[in-house]
């Protein structure tokens, strides 16, 4: 994983965190460059990837790669709700660049067991939506204060308004 990021972020040659930098269609990414671990009450501690997210690793994509490599030069924790990685895995054995990220240190993978699900199930009731992978995107990274990487941005509002979200 450690080889793919570094080659992405030098072949985009594009600072993905720079004030006002924009990264996908609508996600800006602005002020994340100063929400450092420990700063504070609105500082985020690493990203939360959505299936849309893991679908675009899987893809090689540029802007996705460049978040990693910066969430790594940076020491972010790189969540993976297990949903998610359900969404997103069908082939492992093709799929190397996913299987490597779940495999790194730095990445949690996280089960929805019963407090997970209890959590997911009165989110959906608040917001009265039905997605519960969705939901459970929103839940991990509610609890960990970490962005989003994602490309369903409208979708996570609705359960979670204040989310830093990265679209892609």
């Amino acid at each position: 994983m450690a080889r793919d990021v570094g080659r992405g972020a030098d072949t985009d040659r594009r600072t993905a965190y720079n004030k006002g930098t924009r990264v996908g269609r609508h996600g800006s990414v602005s002020g994340w460059e100063e929400e450092k671990p420990g700063r504070g009450q609105g500082g985020v501690t690493g990203m939360t990837f959505d299936a849309g997210g893991l679908i675009a690793i899987d893809r090689n994509d540029r802007r996705v790669i460049s978040i990693l490599a910066r969430a790594a030069e940076r020491g972010l924790r790189v969540t993976i709700p297990a949903t998610a990685l359900a969404q997103a895995m069908r082939n492992p054995a093709k799929q190397a660049r996913l299987s490597r990220l779940i495999r790194q240190t730095s990445t949690d993978l996280v089960a929805l067991d019963g407090p997970d699900a209890t959590a997911v199930g009165l989110l959906l009731a608040r917001t009265g939506t039905a997605d519960i992978v969705d939901a459970h995107v929103v839940v991990c990274a509610q609890r960990s204060r970490q962005a989003v990487v994602t490309s369903d941005a409208r979708d996570l509002r609705r359960l979670g308004a204040e989310l830093r979200l990265i679209e892609i």
